[in-house]
């Protein structure tokens, strides 16, 4: 009954939607902030594209397993791996600013990465606008001669993309990262960077493109009080253009992650810890296909996961109220690795079919059943197999679809539908299989609901089963008897 009412709580708070966001006056406080609605068509979007690009795509190496993005704090430690790839290629003397000249975006193509984006069936999209290392991808005065515009490209790459994202009919969003590792400000006067670059910048990156999604981070130094990230916020909701539908995340000081903001993140988490945020706050889990964000050259095939283990891992968030961030990292050049297309392109085709059990859903009152449990490390979670008897759901207009984490032969049998588990007071009506038009035998007993599979999947992975309620049963061509 709890777990019900938080879910209908949650519902209930994204269905509010953005307009009665806007009407509201925010006060620069949490308790304020908190009680805005999270805008309804983040919930309704399940799956965006993450991608970190920066002066980091240059040397594009990590060790294995680390986040290649942290380069320049990576070289800070002379007895590292990453020192010493550097020496080996860069020399001593070589300057991590001596990178951004090579950082050229020359074979960057913003239609055909928006292409690609709406092909793969992501919702939304979040460019990193500013990592730690303080490299803006746009034109800002903030950071002069440290800017996509000022060096390297020549070229706003946030505006660019932005436009043919949005061309596309997906959101566009930023991530912004509050601190500069190296920033002279940052390090002797911290008030002043707050007041004097972080405010003005941030502000001047959603004036310019109004934002759909912000995803802040490197807030863990300080507090929210200090980062004055109350009053900053009070600000986007109330008198930004973005203000009507603007989402942002949990990341604004070291005080607020799952405590304060809009949505909860996890990152490269087990699913089953999302699932508790996701009962009382909508979550959304980011990740990259491979191990690391930003683009590294050091991985190999064995490091990236397969089109199959992430579409479990969106339908396993799914069932539990969460959603996907799946990150790319591109070349300096401007070029999305084709393996990481190839996952993208894999991604949507399931997504063109199985969309109807994924988007605009809400969870059901179990997410799951099946006998495979969570992996408990990123490593151990791309190796891991699924059985077609672990089964997640989602529900929609009164329908609820089970979604086999494997493909199916003969019978599939699903418990939390028997007879003593049903919809309510309703019966089973009628059950189909997405993606095809073959006419199901199916029965529902006490113990479970059996559905005969056809002979031929639409998918060798992750079928979705669409089950529909009703006062009498529909009986279908071949029906097996109740």
């Amino acid at each position: 009954m709890k777990t019900a009412y938080l879910l209908a709580a949650v519902s209930l708070m994204l269905a509010v939607g953005s307009t009665s966001a806007a009407e509201q006056k925010y006060e620069p406080n949490w308790k304020s902030l908190d009680a805005r609605p999270i805008p309804a068509w983040f919930d309704d979007a399940k799956f965006g594209i993450f991608i970190h690009w920066g002066v980091y795509s240059v040397p594009a190496w990590g060790p294995k397993g680390s986040y290649a993005e942290w380069y320049w704090d990576a070289l800070q430690n002379t007895n590292s791996e990453t020192w010493k790839f550097h020496v080996k290629n860069y020399g001593a003397n070589f300057k991590y600013q001596d990178f951004a000249p090579r950082f050229t975006a020359e074979l960057f193509e913003p239609n055909q990465w928006a292409d690609l984006f709406s092909r793969s069936g992501a919702r939304y999209v979040v460019l990193t606008s500013k990592h730690h290392e303080g490299f803006c991808l746009w034109p800002n005065a903030d950071s002069p001669n440290w800017n996509s515009v000022d060096v390297g490209p020549h070229r706003d790459l946030c505006g660019d993309l932005t436009k043919a994202v949005r061309a596309r009919g997906l959101k566009m969003g930023f991530y912004y990262s509050l601190y500069e590792w190296f920033h002279p400000v940052y390090q002797m006067d911290f008030p002043r960077f707050v007041r004097e670059h972080f405010h003005p910048q941030f502000k001047d990156l959603v004036m310019r493109y109004q934002p759909s999604i912000i995803f802040a981070d490197g807030e863990w130094a300080r507090t929210s009080a200090e980062w004055k990230s109350e009053e900053l916020l009070a600000w986007l909701f109330n008198e930004s253009p973005c203000r009507n539908e603007v989402v942002i995340d949990d990341r604004w000081g070291k005080d607020t992650r799952s405590q304060h903001g809009g949505y909860y993140t996890t990152e490269y988490g087990e699913v089953g810890a999302g699932a508790k945020l996701g009962m009382s706050r909508k979550f959304e889990e980011c990740r990259g296909i491979g191990a690391s964000f930003g683009y590294n050259r050091n991985e190999t095939i064995d490091d990236y996961q397969s089109a199959y283990g992430l579409v479990c891992v969106l339908v396993n968030l799914v069932s539990k109220g969460g959603n996907l961030l799946l990150d790319i990292g591109p070349t300096a050049d401007g070029r999305i690795p084709v393996i990481m297309q190839q996952r993208l392109v894999e991604m949507g085709d399931w997504l063109k079919v199985n969309g109807e059990a994924i988007y605009g859903t809400q969870p059901w009152k179990v997410h799951g059943e099946g006998p495979t449990q969570p992996a408990k490390d990123p490593d151990a979670e791309r190796k891991q197999v699924f059985q077609a008897s672990d089964v997640r759901f989602t529900t929609k207009d009164g329908a609820v679809y089970a979604i086999c984490l494997a493909s199916p032969t003969g019978e599939v049998r699903i418990e939390s539908l028997g007879k003593s588990a049903r919809q309510g007071d309703q019966p089973v009506k009628s059950v189909r299989l997405l993606g095809s038009d073959e006419k199901l035998v199916w029965k529902q007993d006490l113990d479970r609901l059996v559905i005969q599979c056809p002979p031929r999947m639409p998918f060798l992975h992750a079928v979705a089963f669409k089950i529909e309620f009703g006062a009498k049963a529909i009986r279908q061509p071949g029906q097996l008897d109740k």
